[in-house]
């Protein structure tokens, strides 16, 4: 019988937080699963065995016997292609996934058609960017007549403990160059370039972001049929922020390659702890209403970047375990909406919106 909840990477930064919340609700049918059975285990005792332990090696393939227990899986690991969740799928088990990596994302959609067969559902860009990003831009869209361009900020505090897969994450993409779209065509950019001053309000005020690969500007322009998106990543601490974009003109990042070097940069950025947990989003959303030029704003002001990640997909994951959706492959913003999330939005966040400037609600 289909009833267990699979947390691949359960016991790791996000997962543990995931599994906690989740097997509050489901005792004894969520799994925190991954290689190291005894991490598993020792969670598992934390939690009084309401979240149970699995070993999962990805690399070899899940017997039949495991996927006619499985439920659903939800994914807090990176990939390296989409053999594994095409499995899933097949097997008629749903999936969501917390990934940030738009190249991943773009081919797990292609198994939108195996999904409906196989009356399976998978959720992308589930968490906080992407996640609350796109939820917070579909709500900015629809606010205009026609949406024009929407640019999305991100500002994170440096108080908080990341998981060495999110540190590792944001390292390498120190280095990269990727596709945004503008006007409907693909340009490359290079990462912590193109940098601009976000008014993220309150304590926060202004703050440089610069350019990086978050996966929503890659979804957003397809799902909302908007011609230019871009996001933008920014620390509390604004000399480490252009400390890093200096590092990045300058040619310095190649030194990233060297791998002692890469290693030590990881293992610094994991060490930091200074300042608050703050966490900030902001979408800006232009375009036309009423054939006048029109400007929608929205700001999610937070702590704690992991715990927001792992609210977001629980409450993703039960409405999908609950059989709530629709077979297929979709992004969050595909059959989420902010307002849907604002019961617990409310209690752990600040949400701020404007239309032209003038105070609005969601």
């Amino acid at each position: 019988m289909k009833e267990r909840i699979v947390v691949v990477g359960g016991y790791g930064h996000v997962g543990r937080i995931l599994c906690e919340e989740l097997g509050e609700k489901y005792p004894g049918l969520v799994y925190a699963a991954g290689r190291n059975l005894e991490r598993a285990e020792r969670f598992s005792r934390e939690t009084g065995g309401k979240v149970l332990p699995m070993r999962l090696d990805m690399e070899q393939p899940v017997m039949e016997s495991e996927w006619e227990r499985i439920r659903l899986v939800v994914m807090c690991l990176d990939q390296a292609d989409d053999a594994w969740v095409g499995a899933c799928i097949r097997s008629g088990t749903n999936y969501v996934d917390i990934s940030a990596k738009a190249e991943f994302l773009n081919q797990v959609s292609k198994w939108r058609g195996a999904a409906e067969e196989s009356r399976s559902t998978a959720i992308l860009s589930v968490g906080l960017a992407p996640g609350l990003t796109n939820l917070m831009a579909s709500w900015a869209s629809k606010g205009l007549d026609v949406t024009e361009s929407i640019d999305i900020s991100i500002m994170l505090g440096l108080g908080d403990r990341h998981g060495k897969a999110a540190v590792e994450w944001t390292v390498d993409n120190l280095l990269s160059n990727f596709q945004v779209m503008e006007d409907h065509r693909l340009r490359t950019v290079a990462s912590f370039s193109e940098g601009r001053a976000v008014h993220f309000g309150g304590k926060i005020r202004r703050k440089p972001v610069y350019r990086f690969p978050f996966s929503d500007q890659s979804t957003l322009p397809h799902t909302l049929e908007v011609p230019t998106v871009s996001t933008r990543l920014g620390f509390a601490s604004s000399p480490l922020t252009s400390i890093l974009a200096g590092f990045r003109a300058s040619g310095l990042y190649h030194l990233l390659k060297v791998k002692w070097i890469r290693k030590a940069a990881v293992q610094a950025f994991m060490n930091i702890q200074m300042g608050s947990d703050d966490v900030a989003l902001k979408v800006e959303a232009q375009g036309k209403r009423q054939g006048n030029s029109s400007t929608v704003e929205c700001l999610l002001v937070g702590r704690d970047q992991s715990k927001l990640t792992a609210r977001v997909a629980a409450i993703v994951a039960d409405a999908v375990y609950s059989g709530k959706m629709a077979c297929g492959v979709f992004h969050i913003e595909q059959v989420f909406e902010l307002a849907s999330m604002k019961d617990w939005l409310e209690k752990e966040v600040s949400v701020e919106v404007w239309r032209d400037g003038e105070r609005g609600i969601i």
